[in-house]
């Protein structure tokens, strides 16, 4: 994706000191992605982030709030997580809780219990039972896009060609002096390497270009727009 595609500007169109701030934050890491990096997250963590919630904010001291004031499907989230976990559904450590004595010594654990503090589990056993639940989008599936399921690349039934064409369609709004069909091809080429339709040496695959301009082309009759 290159800076046009970030900032919505049309090729051809330079950048401003706006565009480039707009640009930068964009690109920027909020705190909430640096816990990508964890393969293991206590049932807490993974319950917060479930949430859309960043666990090293001041949910850190979620147990503690009430149950009214936790973030809206947190409750939920980690009941499920303990419970796949307790079934091992979802891979990772169960520590239970434990009995104390009256000098918080340990005496032992309690029976089928869950210490959600302490549990972790493995981050891809979790995005695999996410998955079987439903769920397809939310911090554990970034690739995930928001586009139409026709323009996501990570749809199982993405076909390049056909993005290719609407997203020409989208982008050219205006032919000028050119025809449609001539103008949708010079952008078509211009970012044919986005869509797979490119040859071993980089070069525009010429049949290519011609199926999606017929496609996306809005005056198959042809010719140049008339002036009003």
């Amino acid at each position: 994706m290159s800076e046009h595609d970030y900032v919505g500007l049309r090729d051809g169109e330079k950048m401003n000191s706006g565009d480039y701030d707009r640009l930068n934050d964009e690109l920027r890491l909020s705190s909430i992605d640096y816990w990508r990096l964890c393969d293991e997250l206590s049932v807490i963590q993974a319950a917060l982030l479930v949430v859309g919630e960043d666990p090293s904010t001041s949910h850190t001291y979620v147990e503690n709030w009430a149950i009214e004031n936790r973030p809206i499907g947190y409750e939920a989230a980690k009941t499920a997580i303990a419970h796949a976990l307790r079934k091992e559904v979802i891979f990772g450590k169960l520590v239970p809780d434990y009995e104390l004595d009256i000098n918080g010594n340990i005496c032992g654990e309690i029976e089928g219990t869950i210490d959600v503090r302490y549990s972790t589990v493995e981050v891809d056993s979790l995005r695999s039972w996410l998955r079987g639940r439903g769920f397809n989008r939310g911090f554990f599936f970034p690739t995930i896009s928001d586009a139409p399921d026709y323009l996501n690349a990570h749809h199982p039934r993405y076909a390049p060609k056909l993005a290719a064409a609407i997203n020409a369609w989208i982008a050219v709004t205006d032919a000028g002096k050119s025809s449609p069909k001539k103008a949708l091809e010079k952008w078509l080429r211009e970012n044919s390497a986005r869509f797979g339709m490119t040859d071993e040496d980089g070069n525009p695959i010429n049949q290519a270009i011609e199926d999606c301009s017929k496609v996306a082309n809005w005056q198959p009759g042809g010719g140049v727009p008339k002036t009003p």
